[in-house]
């Protein structure tokens, strides 16, 4: 991994490409992270930094962590996650890691964790077609066969039924950078990316460069 970055989910707008296309883009703020502990192949086996994203007031964390931010001399931030970036030796601890680590141009992978929206039959969780709607079918939005007669005989493991719907990690692959504004920590990604409103996201280098 070259370059990564925590950012929130601002929303979504619309621009216009440099053609003069309309485009639908994501609004990310990036950043700024920064680095609360530094580990190394010598004593953790690995290089690797780790950042803190979002800051907090100090009544709001508890002991262990005011101990780990007390011990890097920086304030104390909601959200914490480990980098093992290539150039992790060149980063000390405290260093800020901002938006202005991408470009205008650059392709991007996006993670978060996806809307839940609760317990969803099989039409709307994967997509499956409804039965007859006249009257006296019986049958609108049921699941219809779940197995194969008497052999096997029994529910088969994978097989698509109602259940819980979103509220899943979800990673989206390369997506394109179309304007960074390093001032305000801001990047704008075309397309959607997982999560509601005020998500936290990881952002790094596309692995399919």
């Amino acid at each position: 991994m070259k370059k990564a970055i925590l950012a929130k989910k601002l929303g979504m707008t619309q621009i216009f490409a440099k053609g003069g296309k309309l485009i639908g883009v994501t609004v990310l703020e990036a950043g700024p992270c920064v680095v609360v502990q530094k580990k190394t192949d010598e004593k953790e086996g690995y290089g690797a930094v780790q950042v803190g994203f979002s800051e907090m007031p100090a009544r709001k964390v508890n002991k262990p962590l005011k101990g780990h931010f007390g011990k890097a001399g920086s304030s104390n931030f909601r959200f914490v996650k480990e980098f093992r970036l290539e150039t992790a030796d060149s980063y000390q601890v405290g260093d800020s890691i901002t938006a202005d680590i991408f470009k205008e141009g650059e392709y991007i992978d996006v993670s978060g964790v996806s809307k839940g929206k609760g317990f969803q039959g099989a039409i709307k969780r994967h997509g499956q077609s409804r039965g007859p709607m006249s009257h006296g079918s019986k049958y609108h939005r049921g699941l219809g066969s779940l197995s194969s007669a008497t052999t096997p005989g029994r529910v088969k493991k994978g097989k698509k039924m109602p259940g819980h719907m979103g509220n899943k990690k979800v990673s989206v692959q390369n997506l394109e950078i179309v304007g960074v504004d390093a001032e305000k920590n801001i990047i704008m990604v075309k397309g959607p990316v997982p999560g509601p409103r005020g998500a936290i996201l990881f952002v790094k280098n596309t692995v399919k460069e």
